[in-house]
């Protein structure tokens, strides 16, 4: 099995609603995000997927996100814009991207230096 990791950034505003304490105040982070993806094997050129290819998609993601007040933003308009919900949307949206032979194994999300939330799930292809 072969894993890869991409690491990329974005930041934005949010408030977390039902919540007692400071951040249920607006605020803003810049968040890290950690991809990875896996597969069984390598294509022709001895890659999973290129980096290059992997940068990209998660960057369209992120542009929807990147500089914005979360709380505005499907589905972040209905559900709580924490990290954990961003990282769970960031999987999925990512998983539709990807080509067929290649499986996300997780995102995570970093709001500050030691904190973050990890969603992962369990798929063969």
């Amino acid at each position: 099995m072969y894993i890869l990791k991409v690491v990329s950034h974005f930041a934005a505003a949010h408030r977390l609603l039902n919540y007692k304490g400071k951040c249920e105040s607006l605020h803003g982070h810049n968040w890290k995000v950690e991809v990875e993806v896996s597969a069984k094997n390598t294509d022709h050129e001895g890659m999973v997927i290129d980096f290059k290819e992997l940068k990209d998609l998660i960057k369209q993601c992120l542009v929807r996100l990147d500089h914005t007040y979360l709380n505005e933003i499907p589905p972040f308009d209905k559900i709580n814009p924490t990290s954990e919900h961003i990282a769970n949307y960031l999987f999925h949206q990512l998983e539709k991207m990807l080509p067929s032979h290649v499986s996300m194994e997780s995102v995570t999300v970093w709001e500050s230096d030691t904190a973050s939330a990890t969603y992962k799930e369990r798929h063969e292809k």
